[in-house]
């Protein structure tokens, strides 16, 4: 038996072991989350009633904060059904997972945190009642260097099991950046290049830590998981932990659905982790391309998007999440401004991304109103037209290359997006002229229509003077066959 919560993992219930109460059982089944059986590259529930995925949040781990029951509501009011739940405690407030001495400050790694635990299971629960789906991404690597090494259970000087000296498992001080990766923590199965066998006791303790939070979310079918935080170890880390998640499923009954997020994926061609992981259907049952939302502006973000779309087109179709959509810090890394963050969100959702949530402040726009007036729009679209009905269509769009975009379905129905405001000349390259319904939505989802009565020219000009720019609609009143 692992030396972690014998009680625990006798009951596989958080609930009894968190309380001792024989009264609390374990939540009630929800339905499940799983690739649409039509078109597996979006979500469905029970994999037939398809769902666009769309988020927003003031934290990425949203279970630490007062104010979640709230946040989800008014999240789900706003037409939002999608968060991101880092299993992350490096915030100011944030509590850890281990249960801690208050004499000596020190934790035990063989006991939780008995509210860091309920806070979690409160939070899927509330979620599962809105229909909102969770990803919850289990290991961050920001949590296990620089500052926030200093406060982590694991950190030698904060716990009795990995006492800090000459055959110390880990060091009390990790101060470069995490993407050099010279933390063993993420190193404690064999070949990886830090591992050593020591390591195999630490593995024990991180185990215990995933036994648990599985014990919580399984019972949960509105539950994604995600390995890491922009990870850079090599993907043995992640593959280990993949197969681990995926047989404790199977252990329960339970099929789950895995992926992990990898740092260089705003460079897919360069990244050869990323290409692999878009082909590996053994580890990863969708994609998160997160990072893709990073560094690129405009054009470059649209070419980027569709290029990774295109080489998952080629693989085994899975969904494509893109859990962060960066905005708002401007940092010198490239989150850009809250702008870039509204539109990368809709070049998103235009190019075919089954589900985007923009991310936290202050690289986010967060759980601001623009960032819930650009799901009301896309909700407002979902209305007329389903986005997974279209595919990018910019040879609809007359004159040189400009920041505006464009799709079409398989009826020649048409839907434009224009980051700010302007105009756009469209050729719908309609085989006869029939009655076209005009629709502009602006950024808050308000709305406008007229209808084009034939005859008309072979291309027309359209414009919008929201300065925050919106979308325009073309549906065609009649079939054109």
């Amino acid at each position: 038996m692992k030396p972690y919560f014998l009680l625990c993992a006798l009951l596989m219930s958080i609930i009894s072991c968190r309380f001792g109460d024989s009264n609390e059982v374990a939540p009630t089944p929800t339905k499940r989350i799983q690739p649409w059986q039509d078109n597996p590259r979006y979500w469905a529930w029970e994999g037939e009633d398809p769902v666009l995925l769309l988020g927003a949040g003031s934290n990425d781990n949203l279970f630490q904060s007062a104010n979640y029951y709230q946040e989800l509501g008014a999240l789900a009011k706003a037409g939002g059904n999608y968060i991101r739940c880092t299993m992350s405690s490096r915030d100011e407030g944030d509590r850890w997972p281990f249960a801690r001495n208050p004499a000596t400050g020190q934790y035990d790694l063989s006991n939780f945190d008995s509210t860091y635990w309920a806070n979690f299971a409160g939070l899927l629960a509330r979620a599962a009642e809105l229909d909102i789906v969770v990803q919850v991404e289990i290991w961050d690597r920001f949590d296990y260097s620089r500052s926030p090494w200093q406060l982590n259970p694991f950190n030698p000087l904060n716990n009795p099991t990995f006492p800090i000296g000459g055959d110390s498992l880990m060091s009390s001080v990790y101060p470069l950046h995490p993407s050099s990766d010279v933390q063993p923590f993420f190193h404690t199965m064999a070949g990886l290049p830090l591992y050593r066998p020591e390591l195999e006791a630490l593995r024990s303790y991180q185990e215990g830590l995933v036994d648990q939070l599985l014990a919580i979310s399984l019972p949960y079918g509105n539950v994604l998981y995600c390995i890491n935080n922009e990870t850079s170890t090599p993907p043995a880390w992640g593959h280990y932990w993949a197969d681990y998640v995926h047989q404790k499923a199977r252990e329960d009954g339970k099929r789950v659905y895995v992926t992990d997020m990898f740092d260089n994926f705003y460079r897919p061609q360069q990244c050869h982790d990323c290409l692999a992981a878009i082909q590996d259907t053994t580890h990863y049952d969708f994609i998160d391309i997160s990072q893709v939302n990073g560094r690129h502006f405009q054009r470059n973000h649209w070419d980027t998007v569709n290029l990774v779309l295109s080489l998952a087109k080629a693989a085994p179709a899975r969904p494509a999440n893109c859990t962060k959509v960066y905005g708002g810090g401007n940092s010198g890394w490239g989150s850009g401004t809250n702008a870039d963050g509204i539109a990368r969100f809709n070049r998103d959702l235009l190019a075919g991304v089954a589900s985007v949530r923009h991310h936290r402040p202050p690289y986010g726009n967060g759980f601001s109103g623009a960032a819930l007036s650009s799901i009301r729009a896309a909700r407002t679209i979902e209305k007329r037209i389903k986005f997974w009905d279209l595919q990018p269509a910019q040879e609809v769009l007359v004159g040189p290359p400009k920041d505006i975009y464009a799709a079409k379905d398989k009826k020649g129905n048409i839907l434009i997006y224009l980051p700010t405001a302007g105009e756009v000349i469209v050729r719908p390259g309609l085989k006869k002229q029939v009655p076209i319904k005009f629709t502009v939505i602006g950024y808050l989802g308000t709305q406008r229509s007229e209808t084009l009565q034939p005859p008309y020219q072979e291309e027309f000009r359209l414009f919008t003077e929201e300065e925050r720019g919106g979308w325009m609609l073309l549906e065609l009143l009649e079939e054109t066959l």
